[in-house]
C-alpha cells in the first residue's frame, strides 16, 4: 500500500507539472501569479508560495488539467487531483513528514474511492462529476487529519465542506477547460473547511446521510449512506488505491482502450488510407461523455475538446501513429477529421463497465478484408499494472515540461524519499525550481 501511494503521489506530481508547462495551463499560471503571496504552499510553476488553499486550487486544476491524471475505475474517482493536491498545500502549511503526508493521501483516496462504490455511477447519472462533489468531503478529512482536529472538528469540517461541493457536467457541451477546476475546487473546497471547522465554524453532522446529504442530493440515492456505512467498516484493512489505474494518454479514460485497440489495427499494417469503415462498441455508460452527440464528438471546438471524443482519437492514433500531450494542443488535421468521419459507434453488449474499461473496433477496408480488435480492460488498471519504471518515465517527461534542467531528478528522488522525509522542505524547494519564463 505504502509504495502505490507513494508511486500514486509522484505521478500526479508529474502531471500537474506538465499542465504548468503547457498552453491548457495558461489560466492557472496567470492565477498564480496573482494568489502568490509568499505563503506556505508550492503552487506549479511557481517560485514564489501561496496560500494554502490558494495552492490546493491551483495545484489540483493543474493535475487534471491535461486528463492525464489516474482514475479508480470501479468508482470512476480521479483520486489524485484533488487528494494529492488538498495533502501536497496542508502538508506544506502544517509542517507535515513524508510519513505524515503518504499516510493522509491513502487514507484520503481510500474515502473518495467507498463514496464512488457506495453509489455506483450515480453522481454521474445526475450530471455531477463525482470526483468534485465528493472530493471535497474527502479533501476535508485529508486537511483535517494533517492539521490534527478532533473528532467534532472532522466531522464539522465535512459538513462544511458539503456546502462547497460543486461540479456539473455541463462543459461537455463545448469541451471548456473549466472540467479541471472541479479538483481543483474540491481541493479547495476542502483545505478551507478544515481551515473553518479549527476556527470554530460548525456544520451539519449529517452530510452523508442526511436528507440534503451528499448522497441524496447528489446522487439521487437512498440507500447509498448505508452502503457507505458498510464500506467504510473495512478501512485500514481493505485497499482499494492499488487498483487504481494510472493513464498513458492525456484524454478522457473512457477513450483509452480505443486508442489501444486503433494502434493494434496499426500494427497489423491497417492506414487510414485503405479504411472504408470503422465501428467501434461503446459501453452504455462511457457514451455519453465520449459519444454524444455525434456531431459534437467529429467536431470538437478545439483541440482540448478533442480529450473527450471517440472518433477524433481513433482517427488519430491511425493517422498520426500516436496520441500525446501535442495531440490536443491544436485542432486535428484535415486527414485526422476525414477518417473520423468514416468511424461511427454502436453499444457494447455485455460490458462491465465501470470494474472495467472495454473496447471493441471493428475494422472493414476498402480491399474487402476486415479486422476485430477487442480490449477486455484499459492499460494501466489493476488488471494490467504497469511496471513503476513505466510510471517514472511518465513523470520525468511531464515534470520536464515546468522544471529547470536537474531539477527533475531532484525531485524524483526527493518524491521517492518521501516516506522517510522528517519533513517536506526538499520536495517544496525542488518543485519550485521552474524553468525561466
Amino acid at each position: 500500500m505504502a509504495r502505490a501511494a507513494a508511486l500514486h503521489f509522484v505521478d500526479a506530481l508529474g502531471v500537474g507539472l506538465a499542465a504548468a508547462g503547457s498552453s491548457v495551463g495558461a489560466a492557472y499560471r496567470e492565477a498564480g501569479r496573482q494568489l502568490a503571496n509568499g505563503g506556505p504552499a508550492t503552487a506549479f510553476g511557481m517560485t514564489a508560495g501561496a496560500a494554502t488553499a490558494d495552492a490546493a486550487l491551483l495545484n489540483g486544476g493543474l493535475m487534471h488539467s491535461l486528463e492525464f491524471d489516474d482514475t479508480h475505475t470501479a468508482s470512476i474517482m480521479h483520486g489524485s487531483s484533488v487528494i494529492a493536491a488538498a495533502a501536497l498545500a496542508a502538508g506544506e502549511a502544517q509542517g507535515a513528514s513524508g510519513a505524515a503526508l503518504l499516510g493522509a493521501y491513502a487514507r484520503g483516496w481510500e474515502v473518495l474511492v467507498r463514496f464512488g462504490l457506495a453509489a455506483p455511477g450515480r453522481f454521474h447519472a445526475q450530471g455531477f462529476q463525482a470526483t468534485s462533489v465528493a472530493g471535497t468531503l474527502a479533501a476535508a478529512l485529508v486537511a483535517a487529519d494533517l492539521a490534527g482536529l478532533t473528532e467534532d472538528q472532522s466531522v464539522a469540517a465535512l459538513g462544511i465542506a458539503l456546502s462547497q461541493s460543486s461540479g456539473v457536467m455541463e462543459f461537455l457541451s463545448n469541451g471548456s477547460s473549466v472540467k479541471s477546476l472541479h479538483s481543483g475546487w474540491a481541493a479547495h473546497g476542502g483545505v478551507l473547511a478544515a481551515m473553518l471547522a479549527r476556527a470554530g465554524m460548525t456544520g451539519p453532522e449529517t452530510s452523508l446521510e442526511g436528507r440534503w446529504g451528499l448522497f441524496r442530493q447528489f446522487a439521487d440515492d437512498e440507500a447509498a449512506a448505508e452502503r457507505m456505512r458498510a464500506l467504510i467498516g473495512d478501512l485500514g484493512s481493505k485497499w482499494h488505491l492499488p487498483d487504481a489505474a494510472f493513464k498513458f494518454y492525456p484524454c478522457c479514460h473512457y477513450l483509452h482502450p480505443f486508442i489501444e485497440a486503433a494502434g493494434i489495427l496499426a500494427e497489423r499494417g491497417v492506414r487510414a488510407a485503405g479504411v472504408k469503415a470503422i465501428v467501434c462498441e461503446v459501453p452504455a455508460g462511457a457514451a455519453p461523455v465520449i459519444c454524444e452527440p455525434w456531431e459534437r464528438a467529429l467536431e470538437p471546438a478545439t483541440g482540448h475538446a478533442a480529450r473527450w471524443s471517440l472518433p477524433i482519437v481513433v482517427a488519430a492514433r491511425l493517422v498520426e501513429g500516436k496520441v500525446d500531450l501535442a495531440t490536443f494542443e491544436q485542432p486535428a488535421s484535415p486527414e485526422v477529421r476525414d477518417l473520423a468521419k468514416r468511424i461511427r459507434w454502436v453499444p457494447l453488449q455485455n460490458a462491465r463497465f465501470p470494474e472495467r474499461f472495454e473496447a471493441v473496433i471493428t475494422c472493414d477496408m476498402a480491399a474487402g478484408a476486415s479486422q476485430t480488435v477487442r480490449i477486455d480492460d484499459v492499460d494501466g488498471n489493476h488488471t494490467r499494472p504497469p511496471a513503476p519504471g513505466r510510471v517514472m518515465e511518465k513523470f520525468r517527461a511531464n515534470a520536464a515540461r515546468a522544471l529547470a534542467p536537474g531539477a527533475v531528478d531532484a525531485l524524483a528522488q526527493a518524491a521517492q524519499g518521501l516516506a522517510s522525509a522528517p519533513d517536506l522542505k526538499v520536495l517544496s524547494r525542488t518543485l519550485r525550481q521552474v524553468k525561466a519564463a
